[in-house]
């Protein structure tokens, strides 16, 4: 199917309802996937600004659907995102962002300010008991709780971490990874975070233990460690500087130590990202494919293990979302209604994504120098 645009022979409802209906979904229809729209500007809105559109409509309620996870599943599934025109704008900004670093030093902290810094009230409600903020690992779990646990205790066994080593953990969060290390397997750990809120939080957390949080952006590290982690950090680097980050973290590894990088990935390049997310959720993310992260990283690193368990970030968005809507009451006061359908959008279209095998998570495992013998990767 080619790209739908607007004509005169089409009204813009008609084009929306031709785009859906291979899908099975009805405007207005009986199924849980399906759209209610309320307002009639909805579709021409949405043919004009894409996602961006389609986002901002749904918080200012112009449309509703009970089930949005379903929805997005069936949307990426089809690709439908590919067969409407992106607007002119739209493109000038993908021109730009070729030759414009969107994550310099400068800019970095504006994804903590717009994001991360938000609240550790509502990080505290949605999260697991040691807010985690990335996939969980469901393999066994029963529970969010659990699903972060067993992703914690697997990072530690892949890096085969040792009593005495010193362990830097590039965007730290609110902590957990870094306290669950020196707690469970005897490290010293540096964590680094650009958040405020995070480094308050995180040194709070793990006082008392063998653990340095720093208020530090990764391009400042300037020190030795055996072991290197990054998870759901990667996310923020930028295309522009995927060399610079896998030279930082080189130059940071001791000889023969080993890295792990826990990134979202996707299946093909795209220069900008999903407009409504970079506006109101990850203010200049961009998420790197298997050929990026290889070519940044291949004149430096072996790669040891490559794992994707992107499949689990399903079960771990709607957790979150389940937690989100359970302690909605205790957060109402303080975040407003259309915050409440932004968020709930977030959680449920990034659910969808991940389902519809759009969005991956790569667990990847890189030494320095080389692994002696074969490397038997945990599962």
């Amino acid at each position: 199917m080619g790209n739908v645009a607007m004509s005169s022979k089409n009204s813009a409802k008609g084009i929306i309802e031709i785009l859906l209906q291979p899908l099975g979904i009805t405007i207005n229809g009986n199924e849980p996937y399906d759209l209610q729209v309320y307002d009639e500007n909805f579709y021409g809105r949405v043919l004009e600004q894409g996602a961006l559109g389609l986002g901002e409509s749904y918080m200012e309620k112009w449309w509703d659907c009970k089930r949005l996870d379903m929805l997005f599943d069936k949307i990426l599934k089809a690709n439908l995102d590919e067969k409407t025109n992106i607007p002119l704008r739209f493109k000038l900004k993908q021109v730009l962002s070729r030759i414009i670093n969107l994550q310099t030093l400068a800019r970095a902290k504006l994804v903590a300010k717009k994001h991360y810094d938000l609240g550790n009230d509502l990080f505290h409600a949605m999260l697991d008991a040691r807010m985690i903020y990335s996939c969980g690992y469901w393999k066994d779990a029963k529970n969010l709780d659990d699903a972060q646990t067993y992703k914690l205790d697997l990072i530690c066994k892949k890096l085969n971490l040792k009593p005495g080593m010193r362990l830097l953990d590039i965007g730290c969060g609110w902590g957990g990874l870094a306290k669950y290390a020196a707690e469970n397997y005897g490290v010293n750990v540096v964590g680094v975070t650009i958040s405020e809120k995070q480094y308050t939080y995180a040194s709070k957390y793990c006082k008392n233990l063998p653990v340095t949080i720093r208020l530090q952006d990764y391009r400042e590290i300037n020190e030795k460690f055996d072991r290197i982690v990054s998870v759901g950090m990667f996310e923020h680097v930028g295309h522009l500087n995927y060399g610079t980050f896998m030279k930082t973290v080189h130059h940071a590894l001791a000889d023969k130590g080993l890295f792990l990088l826990h990134t979202i990935g996707v299946n093909q390049f795209y220069m900008l990202p999903n407009a409504w997310i970079s506006k109101y959720i990850f203010p200049n993310g961009n998420l790197p494919t298997i050929s990026q992260i290889s070519s940044a990283s291949e004149k430096l690193f072996i790669v040891e293990d490559w794992h994707n368990f992107g499949a689990y970030y399903d079960n771990t968005l709607m957790a979150w979302h389940e937690n989100f809507i359970h302690h909605w009451p205790s957060l109402s006061s303080k975040y407003d209604e259309q915050f409440f359908r932004m968020w709930v959008y977030y959680l449920l279209s990034c659910a969808g994504g991940f389902r519809a095998r759009s969005l991956q998570l790569w667990q990847i495992l890189f030494s320095k120098g080389g692994i002696e013998g074969v490397y038997h990767a945990p599962r």
